[in-house]
């Protein structure tokens, strides 16, 4: 089975798993999740020309001129509240007392903020012009009626859920949110339901089952915790049989050659495939993917920074490609290495990396130490930087490829 670079296994990773099946969602259910469909506007939005001040509708040429020494006097012909609809006409010399967002009435062009009046009831004097022409909101400035205001794919958040609800949108269509699965092993492993056999250094925590729900809610999927497997086959096998619940399966440890690994075995003996199960990367060079009774199944490294590296840019890219996102990578950036960096063996490289601004433009300096076990790596981060298979040693100034962990701009093409 040829090795592949992590770039081709993304590639074949994103072009393997299925998109989701659409459905509504309640509004307020729906932040997070991608539109299914363009929506075009029924309406004009605002509906109709409004106030954008609590004041005096008024004509612009009744106004102009006015000054506290020499006011404008105008005849109150209406009230305005907004919720209510005007009955008059504006006519030479006339106004309404009007309020925020209620409807302009006809012949008027301006609103006079109130704190330039007298706050006249029957008649108003006006002490200044300055708002003639001014403080209207036209219908139709911000959506026309027929016009395209999401696209299909977009990601509904706050500001988009605001503009489906103003269109009487109370249950969009959007692509299902993917089940994730996630089966840990080693008998060495323990929830933290069992603090005693953690803290006495008996057992080790699963820490990755915690990670991993967390990187799932993050990127748009639904966790499942589908526990941890014991090191042998049959609990191994046990375990993948819930499988079918899932949508996607992502697995931690059990992926390498040592012969209390388990995985890959039960994978083909439930009549599973693998695709591919090695890469030439570190960390995360024992990565897997393939499917298992019908279900894509990505395994990860046991290793905790090995695991929230793979996830990055395997898992995270396939969560969202299922969940709708026509752009499932983090744009990849260039930064400027701030420290001589020294590399072995000849494989590609994701380094955790810390980046920060300088005269020069973003420069980059490792967390520390490497090591796959030192999660707290993870913590200090906020970069994974991209060496290329051979390059071995990265000098002060040189040019590095960085994926941004809280970069929130993706494209179709993973950057590395």
């Amino acid at each position: 089975m040829t090795t592949l670079s992590a770039r081709d296994a993304a590639l074949r990773i994103l072009a393997a798993v299925p998109r989701q099946p659409t459905l509504r969602l309640p509004l307020d259910d729906a932040l997070g999740s991608v539109l299914a469909e363009p929506l075009v506007s029924p309406l004009d939005l605002p509906a109709w020309t409004n106030s954008a001040m609590d004041g005096y509708a008024a004509r612009a040429d009744d106004v102009r001129g006015a000054t506290p020494d020499r006011p404008v006097s105008l005849r109150v012909i209406e009230q305005i509240p907004a919720g209510a609809f005007p009955k008059r006409t504006l006519a030479r010399g006339e106004c309404a007392r009007i309020f925020t967002g209620a409807p302009l009435p006809a012949g008027a062009d301006t609103v006079i903020r109130q704190e330039d009046t007298d706050l006249g009831r029957d008649t108003v004097a006006i002490l200044g012009d300055r708002d003639a022409g001014a403080n209207i909101r036209h219908a139709g400035e911000d959506i026309r009626r027929g016009s395209l205001v999401l696209e299909a794919g977009s990601e509904l958040g706050a500001a988009e859920l605001g503009v489906l609800a103003s269109l009487a949108v109370g249950h969009p269509l959007v692509f299902r949110r993917p089940r994730v699965g996630i089966l840990g092993g080693g008998d060495e492993i323990v929830d933290v339901d069992q603090p005693e056999e953690i803290l006495s250094g008996r057992k080790v925590a699963s820490s990755n089952s915690h990670t991993l729900h967390a990187l799932i809610r993050l990127a748009g999927g639904e966790p499942l915790n589908l526990g941890l497997a014991r090191d042998t086959p049959e609990s191994v096998r046990a375990h993948l049989r819930r499988a079918p619940e899932c949508d996607l399966l992502v697995t931690t440890a059990g992926i390498s050659v040592g012969e209390h690994d388990h995985l890959r075995d039960a994978v083909t003996e439930l009549g599973g495939a693998i695709d591919f199960w090695k890469l030439r990367m570190r960390p995360g060079a024992p990565v897997g993917f393939g499917q298992v009774l019908g279900v894509p199944w990505i395994g990860l490294p046991g290793n905790p920074v090995s695991a929230m590296v793979t996830f990055e840019l395997f898992v995270r890219p396939a969560i969202r490609a299922m969940g709708g996102h026509r752009l499932p990578f983090r744009r990849a950036t260039t930064v400027r290495a701030a420290e001589t960096i020294t590399l072995r063996p000849r494989l590609q490289h994701f380094l955790r990396g810390v980046v920060t601004a300088s005269d020069r433009g973003p420069e980059a300096r490792l967390t520390g130490p490497q090591g796959s076990g030192i999660l707290t790596s993870m913590v200090r981060a906020n970069a994974l930087l991209v060496l290329a298979e051979g390059w071995q040693e990265v000098a002060v100034g040189d040019a590095v490829p960085a994926i941004l962990l809280d970069e929130t701009t993706h494209t179709a093409a993973p950057g590395f």
